[in-house]
């Protein structure tokens, strides 16, 4: 436990580990965020890399799938970071404060792909370390007007943009998501003017936002599992492909101009309780899954909404079932960004 958690346990936090599980009412926490209400979550789930030195940019551009070159404070970039064979191991917003590069990414992962990364520094002058305690992670949804009179400062309009004030900043993530980072000994004092304004929920309510929304992150289960291209991280501005090298380039530029892609990343509803790693199921290949989950997260309406890494063709024929090929029913749903 830290400050914060400890913090938040006295404002009503529930904990599944180190998620908050709910304030209190799960259900009618994912009620009011199906239905648009205002809303503030805790993403401590959510760990931070902090990448200093005269080479960290050059560094970090070498290793993800996206572009680093002229990153500036003033916006975030979304990518990459696969293995040998093209597969991805993680995906991270990278955001610079300061003379540092921040990567965000699941906290579950934090620890190995920092340790990752820190193997092929050799001589670049770099430095690598856990960055969570300096910043709270903070998500909002639908409180433009408020949050912006509780930070003190404008907001970011655009997607992927990022505004800055003294002790916190704030990344534009959707029309009306944000992520939010604060200064942790400035961190309750925003709580609590934003809690006048939003309804505080738990991780399970900003993971239906983020599955709604068509956005994959990589999670320990499916490490290794998806070239970036099935997880339309290209349709989501995760991959230039016009840097220079990256380990997996050739396979991602391969699949990119040298042949449709068969397995694309689909959102789904199924009325059970879904994992990610789960195998889905198809009439066709007889001989295999059809896919797995990448996200889930309790619907608003009961069940799960999922997003599911799955053949296309197996989709096509309508009957895609959840780890059995007797399983549960998903039931597409179209997503809120065009899939070629």
């Amino acid at each position: 436990m830290t400050a914060w958690t400890d913090f938040l346990g006295a404002q009503g936090a529930r904990f599944d580990g180190t998620a908050v599980a709910h304030f209190g009412d799960a259900a009618a926490e994912l009620a009011a965020t199906g239905a648009g209400e205002p809303i503030v979550a805790d993403l401590s789930h959510y760990g931070l890399i902090e990448l200093k030195g005269e080479d960290a940019q050059t560094f970090l551009h070498g290793q993800i799938t996206n572009d680093l070159r002229g990153l500036g404070a003033e916006r975030a970039v979304f990518a990459g970071y696969l293995s040998a064979k093209g597969r991805m191991l993680a995906n991270f917003i990278v955001l610079k404060r300061g003379d540092a590069l921040l990567v965000l990414l699941p906290e579950a992962l934090r620890e190995s792909i920092q340790k990752r990364l820190g193997m092929f520094v050799l001589r670049a002058k770099v430095r690598l370390r856990d960055a969570g305690a300096d910043w709270v992670r903070l998500g909002v949804n639908g409180a433009d007007a408020a949050l912006a009179d509780a930070l003190g400062f404008a907001l970011p309009q655009a997607l992927m943009a990022v505004t800055h004030g003294e002790q916190a900043f704030a990344l534009r993530l959707g029309a009306q998501r944000l992520d939010v980072f604060v200064a942790a000994d400035a961190a309750p004092a925003l709580w609590q003017r934003l809690r006048a304004h939003c309804r505080p929920v738990g991780t399970p309510a900003w993971d239906w936002l983020l599955v709604r929304a068509g956005v994959p992150v990589v999670l320990p289960a499916t490490q290794d599992l998806f070239v970036p291209q099935m997880a339309n991280m290209e349709l989501l501005g995760g991959v230039s492909f016009n840097k220079g090298c990256y380990p997996g380039q050739e396979i991602v530029a391969r699949s990119q101009y040298l042949g449709k892609v068969k397995r694309r990343l689909y959102l789904a509803h199924v009325d059970a309780e879904a994992h990610p790693g789960d195998e889905v199921y198809a009439p066709e290949p007889v001989d295999q899954a059809a896919g797995h989950i990448a996200n889930a997260a309790p619907a608003p309406g009961g069940g799960h909404d999922v997003l599911a890494v799955a053949l296309s063709a197996s989709v096509e024929l309508g009957d895609v079932r959840l780890r059995a090929r007797d399983g549960a029913v998903l039931r597409f749903l179209p997503l809120p960004y065009p899939v070629a």
